[in-house]
């Protein structure tokens, strides 16, 4: 027996009601990504310390931010499907907890090598953004589901922003208690795996699967919860099928691969470019991440507007927009050779690249509703190969400026390549009976509570 999944789905996003499924769903799935985020980039505004105890050259660096974000490529592929199979629920609890384990051991590395190690693990926590992702798509109609997905993973991403600010800060409060910087900055890193473990309990015990309760209960029912493919590889092949997920996938490592690109590289270009101090460029680098918390949220609102009169169309022409502003302004920053206007110049490509990733989640519920987990984890999964990608360019360049430069010009070439994603008039008409079916019930529930 099937389950309508579009039943019971949250059709307007009511941030303080704590008591429906969806949007307890929808503040744990930030939350965790908040979590994990942090988690994943604690090294980064740290690395200049790290670098300096461990006498790494800048090769060994570069290994060090590429090996944070490879092995997410493949956990990314794999989670998407595990969502369809297992749950998000059971999915999400197992990651933040296995997750935790390479975290803490970051914090007692003693040599190159073993940290190289323990960083390229903690890249699969990078892998639950695509949970984040799956769950709230699953929990939000129509009308109102980019929204849900790119506040959740914008409140999230934020977390890329938080640890460049405060990790800085916390090595500096351990210092001034008289901790040996050496010891300090390991300390510190404790700090994230602790929340890890702690949100891991609280997803396991708020949430569920989707809105009518656990794939697993519902399936004990004889209902057919989830994807109806059998195995992992199955719902990932036929998502890999489809042309448009593979155009979102280069889109996606244009914005989002960028992104992660940065965290792990923006505060070091700012103390070793513009002379700042640890503090100052953690706090600088927070900026860009920081900027998150709204702007991947406003680029998923407006391409929920835009849906309204324009459909699948109008979502698929703001991303072209949105990418394309972002890397024309990566090629301004790359340029700029004075602190304020490189600041400037990087605030509004942050807008841009955020708002873009917002934008590209917000089309993804509609590419192909019966593999949802794999179209999620493909694309998503591009992010990452986005960031090895720019890791392995700034190996081979001369300075990271120009690097950056080239980058820009790349995204403006994915962007160009968005226009190219097509859909069938019965697709349309599909998405657009079930988008004015979430607006009609929502306008009925408004009513009701009047």
């Amino acid at each position: 027996m099937s389950l309508d999944l579009s039943a019971k789905k949250a059709t307007s996003i009511k941030l303080f009601n704590f008591s429906a499924p969806a949007m307890r769903a929808f503040h744990m799935s930030w939350l965790a990504f908040f979590v994990c985020f942090f988690a994943w980039f604690a090294c980064a505004p740290l690395m200049p310390v790290i670098a300096g105890e461990f006498h790494l050259t800048k090769d060994q660096i570069a290994n060090i931010n590429i090996a944070a974000v490879a092995i997410t490529i493949l956990v990314r592929l794999i989670v998407g499907p595990l969502c369809d199979k297992y749950g998000p629920r059971k999915t999400y609890t197992t990651l933040l907890l296995l997750g935790s384990i390479p975290v803490f051991g970051v914090a007692s590395a003693n040599s190159y090598e073993s940290f190289l190690f323990f960083r390229l693990l903690i890249g699969a926590i990078g892998a639950s953004f695509v949970i984040t992702q799956y769950h709230t798509s699953i929990m939000f109609a129509p009308n109102v589901v980019g929204t849900a997905n790119a506040t959740s993973a914008g409140w999230g991403n934020a977390g890329g922003g938080a640890t460049q600010a405060l990790m800085p800060l916390l090595l500096s409060a351990l210092v001034m208690f008289g901790v040996e910087q050496a010891m300090g900055w390991r300390i510190a890193l404790i700090v994230p795996g602790v929340m890890m473990v702690i949100v891991g309990l609280l997803y396991w015990k708020f949430t569920q699967d989707c809105p009518q309760g656990d794939f697993k209960e519902l399936r004990a029912q004889g209902f057919a919860a989830g994807s109806d493919k059998k195995g992992g590889i199955a719902i990932l092949m036929h998502a890999a099928r489809n042309y448009r997920v593979w155009i979102l996938f280069c889109s996606y490592a244009a914005c989002f691969g960028i992104e992660i690109f940065m965290h792990n590289i923006i505060a070091m270009y700012y103390v070793e470019h513009f002379n700042f101090g640890l503090k100052e460029a953690g706090m600088t680098a927070g900026v860009f991440g920081l900027l998150a918390l709204f702007a991947r949220a406003f680029g998923g609102i407006v391409s929920d507007k835009i849906a309204i009169k324009k459909g699948l169309d109008g979502r698929t022409r703001i991303l072209f927009i949105l990418i394309l502003g972002e890397g024309l302004f990566l090629m301004l920053f790359s340029h700029m050779n004075s602190a304020v206007f490189a600041i400037l110049s990087m605030t509004i490509f942050a807008l841009f690249t955020h708002m873009a990733c917002g934008a590209t989640y917000a089309l993804v519920p509609f590419i192909d509703r019966e593999a949802l987990g794999g179209v999620a984890g493909i694309i998503g999964a591009g992010g990452n190969v986005g960031a090895v990608a720019a890791g392995f360019l700034l190996k081979g360049m001369v300075d990271i400026q120009t690097c950056l430069m080239v980058l820009g010009g790349l995204v403006v070439i994915a962007a160009s390549s968005v226009m190219l994603i097509r859909f069938s008039v019965e697709h349309k008409e599909k998405e657009q009976r079930l988008f004015e079916q979430a607006i009609l019930e929502r306008g009925s529930e408004q009513n009701s509570a009047a």
